[in-house]
């Protein structure tokens, strides 16, 4: 699934459930379609979640499969729960609908792993270096006030981290090369080395650094994070970030790749207390 309106994970829950209940009704997409008197694109856009489903909609869809009344309660709630509007809806007017389904996606996972290649991750990203990236990324075309308001949006994502009960998991595996990639001052290098450390330090993050000497990897075309969610029914999804766009990965045989891709970098990275021992000595450095 490419293109920057991915699913929500409520939205794809339902979208499976559907599915699951056409195929026991031995019906196709086309006889579905055919009963309820709409398109064979209608059906199939709604089972793959590229689209929402109203109640009535949803309400036709039942009667077909001849679902009870207590599941159809559970159904239309889940349906009204992915519409439900998150915090990041306050800053709808400046965020791109890509990203807001990025952090709808990331507020809803149970364990982020991946890669980074070329920043630090925006949930363990210090002010000052997210307000250096964010002005980056905007290449000086948006006002101050649209850049603060994105470095809130980024900060309040970590909070995923923070929470008590049931924080985020969260692995990520960093090339060097982050680390070394001057962003801002010295003083804000130094103050993002401290917050890797203090994230580190955590019981629900893991940091591990892929050195240089490391060599080549199956990473080199670059940042990857693999999502896992808390219901078990809830496919994992990979997402891939681009300039103008983003992918989400969703096909077994593609999720098998970046999750071996992801073992392989963690076992060719230093371990987490050597990768924490080399981000305190560049701290060091840097003061």
């Amino acid at each position: 699934m490419a293109g920057g309106h991915g699913p929500t994970v409520r939205r794809r829950r339902l979208a499976g459930e559907l599915r699951r209940l056409r195929e026991r009704a031995a019906l196709t997409i086309e006889e579905a379609a055919e009963r309820v008197g709409w398109s064979t694109a209608k059906v199939s856009r709604i089972e793959t979640a590229r689209v929402g489903i109203t109640s009535p909609d949803l309400t036709r869809l039942l009667d077909l499969y001849e679902l009870d009344a207590g599941k159809r309660t559970a159904l239309h709630a889940l349906a009204r729960t992915a519409r439900t509007r998150g915090w990041w809806d306050a800053y709808a007017d400046s965020l791109p609908s890509d990203y807001a389904t990025y952090i709808q996606l990331e507020a809803e996972a149970a364990f982020i792993r991946g890669f980074d290649s070329m920043l630090v991750h925006g949930l363990l990203q210090s002010e000052d270096y997210a307000r250096e990236v964010i002005r980056s990324a905007l290449m000086a075309l948006s006002p101050p006030a649209e850049v603060e308001r994105r470095i809130e949006v980024r900060l309040t994502r970590q909070n995923l981290l923070l929470r008590e009960e049931n924080p985020l998991r969260f692995w990520t595996v960093i090339d060097e090369a982050v680390l070394t990639r001057r962003v801002g001052s010295a003083e804000t290098m130094h103050s993002q080395y401290a917050k890797l450390i203090e994230f580190a330090d955590r019981d629900n993050v893991t940091i591990q650094i892929l050195p240089f000497n490391a060599g080549p990897h199956p990473a080199t075309a670059g940042t990857f994070a693999i999502m896992e969610f808390r219901e078990p029914y809830d496919p994992d999804v990979v997402y891939v970030e681009s300039m103008t766009s983003s992918l989400y990965v969703e096909k077994d045989t593609e999720m098998y790749w970046y999750t071996l891709a992801f073992d392989h970098l963690r076992a060719a990275a230093l371990g987490p207390n050597e990768s924490k021992a080399l981000i305190s000595e560049m701290a060091e450095k840097s003061s």
